[in-house]
């Protein structure tokens, strides 16, 4: 399983300060390649028996009981690192990852715009309804299993930009732009989360179709992607009433 630098490593720099072993994973990340050793480990099973505090400045004063957060070295990087919390008491603590991410070809940004192949930076919520070209693999989400006529609107002048939306199989969809037939993006829809980005108001040409979903090893248009497994037990895990949020950041714009 490849392991890049979360918030439960950059919390324990931040504690200890950088040893030798966490120094190579960090570098390791920054240049976007798998890291395993028996100190993430080990690091792993601490952190997740206590509080972390990131977490909690991040989502504390929202109706969140889960948090995902996929963290960055920089603007520029197109891989991150994804880790699950969930809220034990007061606190949240880390229960699943880090699952190395794909993210955007041309990075992250707070400014993103349609078509501009970047991940927007911000904390939002998961959509009520999953997709995916396959069966429901048991999520607890409304789950829609996608067929021929389903897509996502992403044109910016659409009246239903930034929504899914069915046509009669075989016709041609009232929009245009880049927007995607999502029962024939196959293994990346297999199964995806919407993330709430643009949604509450929808503003035209500030970006659609930010998903979670199956990763191909490559930069995505502006999505998060994880491998198909890990993803499976992120969306098994999430729960409708625990109000779950995705917090998209860098180390450097990390609370302190």
């Amino acid at each position: 399983m490849d392991r890049f630098t979360g918030l439960s490593t950059l919390l324990r720099h931040r504690r200890l300060g950088l040893c030798s072993t966490s120094s190579l994973a960090l570098l390791v990340s920054l240049v976007g390649l798998p890291f395993t050793s028996s100190v993430d480990a080990a690091t792993t099973s601490r952190v997740a028996s206590t509080c972390n505090v990131i977490a909690d400045s991040i989502a504390a004063a929202s109706t969140s009981r889960q948090l995902i957060t996929v963290i960055a070295p920089s603007l520029r990087s197109s891989v991150a690192s994804l880790e699950v919390f969930e809220r034990v008491g007061t606190c949240f603590r880390l229960v699943d990852g880090p699952y190395g991410a794909n993210v955007g070809g041309n990075g992250l940004s707070t400014n993103h715009r349609e078509g501009d192949d970047s991940t927007p930076i911000g904390l939002f919520a998961i959509q009520s309804t999953m997709y995916g070209v396959d069966a429901n693999p048991g999520v607890t989400y409304h789950y829609h299993r996608l067929a021929c006529g389903d897509w996502w609107d992403e044109q910016s002048s659409s009246a239903l930009y930034n929504h899914f939306v069915h046509v009669r199989c075989g016709t041609s969809p009232p929009f245009g732009g880049d927007s995607e037939p999502l029962w024939k993006v196959t293994p990346q829809y297999d199964y995806f989360a919407v993330i709430e980005y643009n949604r509450q108001p929808v503003v035209p040409g500030r970006g659609s179709a930010i998903f979670l979903h199956v990763s191909i090893g490559a930069p995505t248009t502006g999505c998060v992607a994880i491998p198909r497994v890990d993803l499976l037990r992120v969306l098994r895990f999430l729960r409708p009433s625990s109000h779950p949020m995705i917090y998209i950041s860098t180390h450097q714009l990390l609370p302190n």
